[in-house]
């Protein structure tokens, strides 16, 4: 990577997200409980959730004041630089509040509305995935690679589950008729630890409707870098509608079969 403003990027994404993670890791409180909720009573938002993002965002701006911000539990500030940080603070946040290790912290910048360096860092799996635009996937020293492309019904998928009523029922419809088509399904709770791992190997594919930009675009990043393709409905990038990443052989049959499916509605 020669590009020194990348470099940098990169550099404070990496701190912002190693020091949130040792936040939420280290300073969990026993009687953790819900701060707010938003979508619906189970789409719950912790009084660390809101720490993580104040010590990112405060991080960020010290460093570079003229970026724009746009964070899960609020910031959003448009900036003058041509810069933006897309901010989750805590990925898989019921996870966390139930104190299952599945929960991450996500970070993206974004050079002209272009995603050119991702960082997620999963604390309690000691792991720290990072990408930069045609620079390769990484977690720690060792590169990513997505797997082989499996016939579809030998793939093993991810997917995750909204929390309004109506969507998480049709999800879970799709869920069962897709089950039968393929090795199996798992369902982690946090998009962005779903998305490496499909970069990492350790599943073939993941899908999932209704995630928001802070979900996804780190963990997009990193599953392209990594090999992977990504993307939502037919010809259309990945987005709240579907986003969908997966091994190349295996994106196609996949895509086609949600359409199918109507993976895409509530």
């Amino acid at each position: 990577m020669t590009d020194p403003l990348l470099t940098e990027l990169l550099d404070l994404a990496l701190e912002a997200a190693r020091r949130a993670g040792a936040l939420l890791r280290d300073g969990r409180p026993d009687d953790l409980a819900v701060a707010k909720t938003k979508s619906s009573a189970i789409d719950v938002v912790t009084e660390m959730d809101i720490a993580a993002e104040k010590l990112i965002t405060g991080f960020l701006a010290e460093h570079r004041p003229q970026d724009g911000l746009l964070g899960e539990e609020g910031a959003a500030t448009p900036g003058t630089s041509g810069i933006r940080w897309v901010i989750d603070p805590l990925d898989g946040t019921v996870n966390y509040l139930y104190g299952l290790p599945t929960w991450a912290v996500s970070i993206v910048a974004e050079r002209d509305g272009e995603a050119v360096v991702g960082v997620v860092e999963a604390p309690m799996r000691g792991e720290t995935y990072r990408a930069v635009l045609g620079g390769g996937a990484y977690e720690g020293d060792r590169r990513l690679a997505a797997r082989p492309s499996p016939a579809l019904d030998q793939a093993l998928l991810g997917t995750g589950f909204g929390y309004v009523q109506a969507r998480r029922a049709h999800q879970a419809d799709v869920a069962r008729r897709v089950i039968p088509l393929v090795r199996d399904i798992r369902r982690g709770g946090s998009a962005a630890i779903d998305l490496c791992d499909v970069a990492a190997g350790r599943l073939d594919a993941y899908y999932e409707r209704g995630l928001n930009p802070w979900d996804l675009a780190a963990g997009a990043l990193i599953a392209r870098e990594a090999g992977a393709l990504t993307g939502g409905r037919p010809g259309e990038p990945e987005s709240g509608e579907l986003t969908l990443a997966a091994s190349p052989g295996l994106f196609g049959p996949l895509q086609e079969l949600l359409e199918e499916l109507g993976a895409w509605h509530d």
